[in-house]
C-alpha cells in the first residue's frame, strides 16, 4: 500500500466533548430541529400550542442544565469540541442572560391577544396589498415557523459568545443572523415595510459578514491560525508585518460592530427596528446586543489585549461617533420604535467604553450593563405594542399625547422604563452606566467618560420629551386605544419591569456573578 495512503487511513481520535458544559446549547439546537419537524408533521391547528410548549420548555430545560453546571463548574473554564468552544464564566453569564431574555421575547412572540392572531402573518408567501393579504389580517392563524427560527437564532447567539476561534464565531454569526432576516419580514400588518426591513437587514448583514470573513482570512495569514489565543501569541512577539494584523482587526470589528448596532455601522438599525414585528424587534434589540458585545469582549480581551495601545484610539472615535449619532439623531425622531433604535445606538457607544477597559471591572460592568439593558428594552417594546389604532400599532409620538389620562398604569410603567434607559438612579440603567464608567475611569479613560456623560444628558431629553407628552398633553378625541394585554405580554412586561427595578436596588448578586472569573485563555 502507498505509505502516504496508509498514513491517511490511520484511525483518528474523536475530539473530547464535555457534554455537561455544552448541554444548554445542545438542548436549544435540538429543540429547534424538533420544531421544524412539528411544522412538517403536526396539523396546522395544533402547531401554535405545540410550538409554544416546546420553545418555552426547551429554554427552561436549558436554564436548568446551565444552573446545574454552574454550581460545579471549573473556575478556569473549559475548552471543548477540539478547542472551538470556551465555556468560561463570561460565556455562562451571557448564556444565562440570553436564556432569561429569550423567555420574555418568546412570550411576546406567542401572544395572540394584543393583535388578534398574533403579530405574524398567517402565510408568509402572500403578496402585500392583495385580497389575500387583506383577508389574512383578520384571520387567527400565524406563521408558527417563527418559533424554531427563534430557537436557531438563540442557539447561534450562545455559540457566538462561547466561540474560541474566528471560524466558529463566523458560523455562529450566520446561524444567529439568517433566522432574524426571515423573522423581520413576517409582520401581519404593514407588510411592505416589514419586507423592506428584512431585505435591508439581509443585504447589509451580508456585507458585514463579508467584512468579518475577509478580516478572518487576513488574521489567519498573519498568525497561521484562527484561534484567538494563537492570534494573541503571534501579535505579542513576531517578525511579521503588522499590516495584516491591523487590517484584519479592522475588517473583523466592522462585522462585529455592525451586529451590535454601533455607529457608524448602524444604518440598518432604525429601519429594521421600525419595520420588523415588534416582538422580533424586542428579541433583536435585547438578545442580539448581548451576543454581539459578548463576542466583542472575547475578541478584544483574548486576541488583541497586547495590541490595545494601537487600536484603542480608533475605538475611542467609534464610541464617540456612536454616542453622538444615537443622542443627536434620536432627538429628531417622531416614531417611537425609531427613537428606541437610536437609543440603542447611543447605548452601544456606552457599552463599547466598557469593552475597551480590558480589566476585570470593565468585563463585569459590561456584562451587567447587557443584562440590565436587555430586560428594560424588552419591556419597552412590550409597552409600545399595546397602543394601537385601526392600522395596528400607533408608534407616532402624537398618538401618545395624553396617554396618562387614558391609561395611568401603562403611562407609569413606560415612564419608569424610559427613566431606566436614561440612567436615572434606582433603576438598572443607572447602575449599569455607573459600573461601566467607573471601570473606564480606573483604566485612564476619563475624557471619554466625560464625553459619555454629556451625551447621556442629551439622550435623556428625548426620553423625557415622551414623558412630558404623556402627562402634560391632551389626548386627541379620535386617538388610539390602549389594548388590554394578554397573559403572555403581561408576564413579559412585568418580568422586564421587576428585573429593571431589582437590578437598580439590589445589583450585588448580578455584579458578583459577572465578576466571578475571566475568559479562558488557553488555545
Amino acid at each position: 500500500m502507498n505509505p502516504f495512503l496508509a498514513q491517511q487511513l490511520q484511525p483518528v481520535d474523536a475530539p473530547g466533548i464535555d457534554w455537561g458544559a455544552i448541554l444548554p446549547m445542545v438542548i436549544v439546537f435540538g429543540a429547534a430541529c424538533v420544531g421544524v419537524l412539528v411544522e412538517a408533521f403536526v396539523p396546522k391547528h395544533q402547531r401554535w400550542s405545540g410550538q409554544v410548549v416546546l420553545t418555552l420548555g426547551s429554554i427552561a430545560a436549558a436554564g436548568i442544565a446551565l444552573g446545574a453546571y454552574v454550581s460545579g463548574r471549573p473556575s478556569h473554564g473549559v475548552l471543548t469540541m477540539a478547542g472551538t468552544l470556551s465555556i468560561d464564566t463570561p460565556a455562562l453569564f451571557l448564556w444565562g442572560t440570553l436564556l432569561a431574555l429569550s423567555v420574555a421575547a418568546v412570550l411576546m412572540i406567542a401572544d395572540r391577544s394584543v393583535e388578534p392572531g398574533g403579530s405574524f402573518v398567517a402565510q408568509a408567501g402572500i403578496a402585500p396589498g392583495t385580497v389575500q393579504d387583506r383577508a389574512q389580517v383578520q384571520s387567527t392563524g400565524m406563521q408558527t415557523e417563527v418559533f424554531p427560527l427563534a430557537l436557531f437564532a438563540l442557539g447561534g447567539m450562545m455559540a457566538f459568545t462561547a466561540a474560541n476561534d474566528l471560524l466558529t464565531m463566523f458560523i455562529a454569526l450566520e446561524v444567529l443572523s439568517l433566522p432574524l432576516y426571515l423573522m423581520c419580514g413576517l409582520a401581519r400588518r404593514r407588510r411592505l415595510l416589514s419586507q423592506e426591513a428584512a431585505v435591508k437587514y439581509f443585504l447589509l448583514g451580508a456585507f458585514a459578514s463579508a467584512f468579518f470573513l475577509y478580516g478572518l482570512a487576513m488574521l489567519y495569514g498573519y498568525a497561521g491560525s484562527v484561534r484567538l489565543a494563537d492570534i494573541a501569541t503571534a501579535s505579542a512577539g513576531t517578525d511579521r508585518s503588522d499590516t495584516l494584523l491591523f487590517a484584519g482587526f479592522g475588517l473583523l470589528m466592522v462585522g462585529l460592530l455592525f451586529k451590535g448596532s454601533v455607529g457608524p455601522f448602524h444604518t440598518w438599525t432604525p429601519d429594521v427596528y421600525q419595520g420588523a414585528p415588534t416582538p422580533v424587534t424586542a428579541f433583536m434589540a435585547a438578545c442580539t446586543k448581548v451576543a454581539a458585545f459578548g463576542g466583542i469582549l472575547r475578541v478584544l480581551t483574548v486576541a488583541f489585549e497586547a495590541t490595545s495601545w494601537e487600536w484603542r484610539g480608533v475605538m475611542w472615535a467609534v464610541a464617540i461617533i456612536s454616542m453622538a449619532i444615537g443622542a443627536v439623531l434620536g432627538l429628531t425622531q417622531t416614531d417611537l420604535k425609531r427613537m428606541i433604535a437610536y437609543s440603542s445606538i447611543a447605548h452601544a457607544g456606552f457599552l463599547l467604553i466598557g469593552t475597551m477597559a480590558l480589566t476585570d471591572e470593565g468585563l463585569s460592568g459590561t456584562l451587567f450593563y447587557l443584562l440590565a439593558y436587555g430586560f428594560t428594552t424588552l419591556a419597552t417594546f412590550g409597552v409600545i405594542s399595546l397602543v394601537r389604532d385601526s392600522s395596528g400599532e400607533a408608534t407616532h409620538l402624537s398618538a401618545w399625547a395624553g396617554l396618562a389620562k387614558r391609561s395611568p398604569l401603562l403611562a407609569g410603567v413606560f415612564t419608569f422604563l424610559l427613566l431606566a434607559l436614561a440612567g436615572i438612579p434606582l433603576t438598572s440603567g443607572f447602575i449599569g452606566k455607573f459600573v461601566v464608567f467607573s471601570a473606564a475611569l480606573s483604566d485612564g479613560m476619563a475624557p471619554l467618560v466625560v464625553i459619555a456623560l454629556v451625551f447621556s444628558a442629551v439622550a435623556a431629553f428625548f426620553y423625557l420629551r415622551v414623558v412630558v407628552l404623556m402627562y402634560f398633553s391632551e389626548p386627541a378625541p379620535d386617538g388610539p386605544t390602549v389594548s388590554v394585554p394578554g397573559a403572555f405580554t403581561t408576564a413579559s412586561i412585568a418580568l422586564g419591569v421587576i428585573v429593571t427595578l431589582l437590578l437598580g436596588i439590589l445589583p450585588a448578586f448580578a455584579l458578583d456573578w459577572a465578576g466571578a472569573g475571566g475568559f479562558a485563555l488557553g488555545g
